[in-house]
């Protein structure tokens, strides 16, 4: 019984990783797509690829995941499943409204809640949340915006000293920004996942929960299923950050997609679950508002800072009252 659980529980998180691609595969292609760039389907191939090779960049956001939050002794393999299914549910309900929200905060969301209704808040890693989520939460979009204006009001200086090729030369220089972002992506959102499934197989007794290491096989199967949920596009979201936030041109992608990146893979490196879509969603606006404060459509902004906000409360809501459920019906 236990084993099928442990199955039923990596298979679940697979789905997870999989809606995960989807959602944010806007974050590496809406930009490259919107200025055309390249092609949808040259754009979402490309980005799949770079994904795969971002998810063995490292393990420091592993470990944050699965050791860093939630006390690891007292989760279960039920309140990994009821995580996985309180993300699942968010990242689709926020997926049919084309809105695009972090799969990250999903994630440790539903990881709080089930792990608090089974074992109180005494569970929570209070020091862990606070230096690892939440104040990366609040600061990560703020860098986003202001780099992304920074990079862009610079550029704004090249752009002026060649206008007639400065086109044609940003459609080149995105090419290798873009690929850095789903790099960036898979480096960083790939890792929840891995995380996620090492902290079950640790649960389950199949590795030692003294030392944190993440088998091969685990890291693999994680980059696959992103590369081809990154591959099933998210079309929707893709429309609404490369096109109805603002109307992005080559320059403008490039600068957002370069400060979003550098982020992104600095977080990477030290072991913080950021989100990748705050961050390159904020960086558009920063890029935006350098062209003029009132291109970027601010009330679209609004309705997504509302889909980001209660993305932990709600995950931990459903989460917590799926927990609850399964155990007065099974346990």
């Amino acid at each position: 019984m236990e084993l099928t659980l442990l199955i039923i529980v990596i298979i679940t998180a697979l789905i997870f990783e999989y809606t995960n691609g989807f959602q944010d595969a806007a974050n590496a292609i809406a930009t490259v797509v919107s200025t055309k760039t390249l092609s949808p389907r040259q754009a979402i191939l490309f980005a799949a690829v770079l994904n795969f090779f971002g998810a063995f960049a490292g393990v420091a956001v592993a470990k944050t995941i699965g050791a860093g939050i939630v006390d690891a002794g007292s989760v279960t393999q039920i309140v990994i499943l009821c995580a996985l299914i309180g993300a699942i549910a968010w990242n689709l309900i926020t997926w049919y409204f084309g809105l695009p929200v972090s799969c990250s905060h999903a994630l440790i969301g539903g990881l709080l809640g089930a792990s608090i209704v089974h074992s109180g808040f005494d569970v929570v890693q209070t020091q862990g949340f606070m230096n690892k989520v939440f104040y990366p939460m609040i600061s990560s979009p703020i860098l986003g915006f202001f780099i992304g204006f920074m990079f862009m009001l610079l550029l704004h200086i090249v752009a002026k000293s060649m206008p007639e090729r400065i086109n044609k030369k940003f459609k080149i220089l995105q090419l290798f920004s873009a690929g850095t972002m789903a790099f960036s992506h898979g480096s960083n959102d790939a890792q929840k996942t891995i995380g996620t499934i090492t902290l079950a197989l640790i649960s389950y007794g199949f590795l030692d929960g003294s030392d944190f290491h993440v088998p091969f096989w685990v890291i693999f199967i994680c980059a696959l299923t992103m590369a081809l949920g990154t591959a099933a596009g998210g079309w929707k979201i893709i429309h609404m950050l490369g096109n109805r936030v603002i109307k992005l041109k080559p320059i403008h992608g490039f600068a957002a997609e370069t400060s979003a990146s550098a982020i992104i893979l600095t977080a990477s490196q030290l072991g913080i679950p950021v989100s990748t879509t705050h961050i390159i969603s904020t960086a558009i606006m920063g890029v935006g508002s350098t062209v003029r404060f009132s291109a970027v459509k601010w009330g679209l902004v609004g309705n997504i800072v509302c889909a980001w906000v209660f993305t932990i409360p709600m995950t931990m809501l459903i989460a917590g009252g799926t927990y609850a459920l399964i155990r007065a019906v099974f346990l």
